[in-house]
């Protein structure tokens, strides 16, 4: 077990990449916080790690609201007194609102932004103490491609993604003489549900999986290696990367 006795608080853990990096770092040996702002979702996280012998909770989080944040992070520590790993994930992306700037409205963007960076944020300013007094840490980012190539009519995802590079960049250079590890991992397009609205018209399917050389769409799962190693100790000298996940996507 690569992460035995490690507590990691994994946002957005009810469904999709967050609850298959959930699961594995419990069977890793984590003890892991579900947190997530669907309660339902995040109880089933959690419930489905304790029947396999695992350790969780869950913590009902809106990672956008700094009051939710800090209880949160108060609950994790009162239950397992450390923070070793954060899996910052949580985000939202609104398919059939998103547009070209000039057409964007306000309310996508103000709905956007407060989750998918500033969230990831709040969550990094509440647990980074913990981490400070414990003189080590990991700290992974989900990124997105669209936050590094010019994707169509998604300005405010794009641009929340775009953040994430820069916040993980700062963070990383900030945290490194403390022996925080602050990284990214960058999926292409994932099969999950946040995708489900566009992955149902298989034209758009086709065309996402001849995006990437390796000929399909990505899973959950496929991001759950990385996520395992940069929670490690097998990652001590990594500090600052982004890691793809993304079937060769940004490589074509």
């Amino acid at each position: 077990m690569r992460l035995k006795e490690k507590v990691a608080v994994v946002t957005g853990a009810g469904v999709g990449i967050g609850r298959a990096v959930a699961l594995r770092f419990a069977r890793e040996g984590a003890r892991v916080v579900v947190a997530e702002i669907d309660s339902r979702n995040g109880q089933a996280t959690a419930e489905a790690i304790q029947r396999s012998e695992g350790t969780a909770i869950f913590a009902r989080t809106d990672v956008s609201d700094e009051n939710d944040v800090k209880a949160m992070v108060a609950s994790t520590v009162n239950r397992f007194g450390r923070i070793d790993v954060l899996f910052n994930n949580a985000a939202i992306l609104l398919h059939s609102q998103e547009a070209r700037a000039y057409e964007l409205t306000a309310e996508v963007w103000d709905r956007t932004m407060p989750v998918n960076l500033r969230g990831y944020w709040l969550c990094s300013k509440y647990v980074i103490p913990h981490m400070l007094q414990q003189k080590r840490g990991s700290i992974i980012h989900v990124a997105s491609p669209t936050g590094m190539l010019g994707f169509a009519r998604l300005t405010a995802y794009s641009t929340s993604k775009g953040g994430v590079f820069a916040l993980t960049r700062a963070m990383a250079v900030d945290y490194a003489p403390d022996n925080i590890r602050v990284n990214a991992i960058v999926p292409g397009t994932i099969d999950t549900p946040m995708n489900a609205s566009t992955l149902a018209d298989e034209q758009m399917r086709q065309h996402l999986i001849a995006m990437a050389p390796a000929g399909r769409l990505g899973t959950p799962e496929d991001l759950c290696g990385l996520a395992v190693f940069l929670a490690s100790e097998d990652s001590l000298y990594c500090v600052g990367g982004f890691y793809m996940a993304d079937g060769g996507q940004t490589a074509a």
